[in-house]
């Protein structure tokens, strides 16, 4: 097990890491803002096994980081033990911007 987190930017947000047989997956911890985005992603990138972000022991998070979720569903990368609020705002977020794209039919 390791944990990621530089001082200052990841305060609210522990990061961490568990090998399993299934991928790497990021243990998640404390509150989430957007510009901890990226020490989630410094933390997720070295690693080419299939990845898991567990979100149980996540407490709040802000617009910039449901839309950084749904990118990381859209790449591939579980999430599991997602708080119910988190995963409707996801449901949320994504029926909305397929509304507001242009249909591709004509």
């Amino acid at each position: 097990m390791a944990s990621f987190a530089p001082q200052r930017e990841c305060e609210m947000l522990k990061i961490e890491r568990h090998c399993e047989e299934c991928g790497t997956k990021f243990l998640l911890s404390g509150r989430i803002q957007s510009d901890q985005i990226d020490c989630i992603q410094s933390a997720i990138r070295d690693d080419s096994a299939p990845k898991i972000l567990d979100l149980s022991d996540v407490t709040l998070v802000d617009l910039e980081v449901i839309r950084f979720l749904i990118r990381c569903e859209e790449e591939g990368i579980e999430l599991v033990q997602c708080p119910h609020y988190v995963r409707r705002w996801i449901f949320r977020e994504r029926a909305e911007s397929e509304q507001s794209e242009p249909s591709r039919g004509d």
